[in-house]
């Protein structure tokens, strides 16, 4: 019996046209490739935004935190289930990420858990789009507005997605997406800033390529610049010509990517409603594409269902453990995400992802929650 993949990348012909191409004209390293990715981009999230690409979703957030001078002494608050590197994104600058709970219902951020860290020292807050969802996020703009902070939307999961009938990262603060081999799209590696802040998009642009002050124009155009000032501290951290290629197809397929994904998850939420034992997450469903499908498995018998879903050969993940469990974040203060820490498993979804393949994922669980 085969393996029913958790995730995996959705590529092909086009793509290796994309990458030969790119080798063809023997220039590798960040170019016009890169430019047309982002116009691209800019162009399908609409808004009048800037678009910077990197090379991954945790430079990404790595370059935004640095763009807004925090560093040491500086904190940011985060949720605690999100992944490692919205953690190591902020810690990267020597400012301290802040755990904060999230909601039962939708693992989204927990603003009265993000008051209640509220301290002179914080100077941002990062929702996380969880599962591709922002549901609340009008109220975090409001928290941030009052409280003077950024806002430094981790949307990794949400590419494609909408929030009220607009395209995430149309608008907000400043919005990092990741496209990596398994998100919605991917180039390979690669991650991108949004923001309508020219200043921090000058800061990203320039600190994606070491620093060096307006770099980004000489490589669009296949060049570098031998002499030039640095003001502040960069990072090797721009995508290449290779990666936009790839994204640059994944692009024109993101439709059908979304339109399967949808139906996918849609067919979950119906066959796994009211299974005992198993609780579905609140999502604002009609709007997102979903990167993952969680469910929360009660009663602590999480383990044994992805021991049981291992038996036959069905792939399961773990999205995510808590950070302030962690070593280095330790923290005290999360219940919610302590509890949910031992409910969440995530069940495959991706573009390619047989109709006969969900059926032996939903059969396997409601066979394991005693459902005929």
């Amino acid at each position: 019996m085969n393996t029913i993949r958790l995730s995996r990348s959705s590529v092909g012909a086009e793509e290796s046209a994309a990458l030969a191409r790119v080798i063809d004209a023997g220039y590798l390293g960040m170019g016009d490739e890169v430019r047309l990715f982002e116009e691209e981009i800019a162009s399908l999230i609409g808004g009048n935004r800037h678009v910077i690409c990197v090379s991954t979703g945790t430079s990404a957030l790595h370059l935004a935190v640095a763009a807004l001078d925090i560093g040491p002494g500086h904190e940011v608050l985060i949720p605690s289930i999100t992944y490692v590197a919205s953690f190591q994104a902020v810690s990267a600058t020597g400012a301290r990420p802040v755990a904060c709970d999230v909601r039962d219902s939708d693992v989204f951020l927990d603003l009265k858990s993000a008051e209640q860290r509220l301290t002179r020292h914080t100077r941002a807050i990062m929702p996380v789009h969880y599962g591709s969802s922002a549901r609340g996020l009008e109220e975090v703009y409001a928290f941030a507005r009052s409280n003077g902070l950024r806002v430094i939307e981790d949307a990794a999961h949400a590419f494609g997605s909408t929030r009220n009938g607009i395209n995430v990262g149309a608008e907000g603060d400043i919005i990092c997406f990741s496209f990596d081999g398994i998100k919605n799209i991917t180039s390979g590696e690669g991650g991108a800033v949004v923001t309508s802040d020219a200043d921090v998009a000058a800061r990203i642009r320039d600190g994606r390529l070491l620093g060096v002050e307006k770099d980004t124009e000489a490589r669009y155009t296949a060049r570098r610049s031998w002499t030039f000032d640095v003001h502040h501290q960069g990072f090797r951290y721009h995508m290449s010509n290779l990666m936009a290629a790839v994204g640059r197809e994944q692009l024109k397929k993101l439709a059908k990517f979304s339109q399967r994904r949808r139906f996918l998850a849609d067919r979950y939420r119906k066959e796994l409603a009211q299974l005992d034992g198993i609780a579905l997450l609140s999502m604002d469903w009609a709007e997102i594409v979903p990167h993952i499908f969680v469910v929360k498995v009660q009663g602590g018998r999480r383990d044994a269902l992805g021991a049981h879903l291992r038996s036959l050969g069905i792939e399961w993940g773990l999205h995510y453990q808590p950070n302030h469990q962690l070593s280095f974040f330790r923290s005290e203060g999360c219940p919610v995400s302590d509890q949910l820490g031992g409910e969440l498993l995530s069940i495959p979804l991706h573009a390619e992802l047989t109709d006969a393949e969900q059926d032996r994922v939903i059969a396997a669980i409601r066979a394991f929650s005693g459902a005929v």
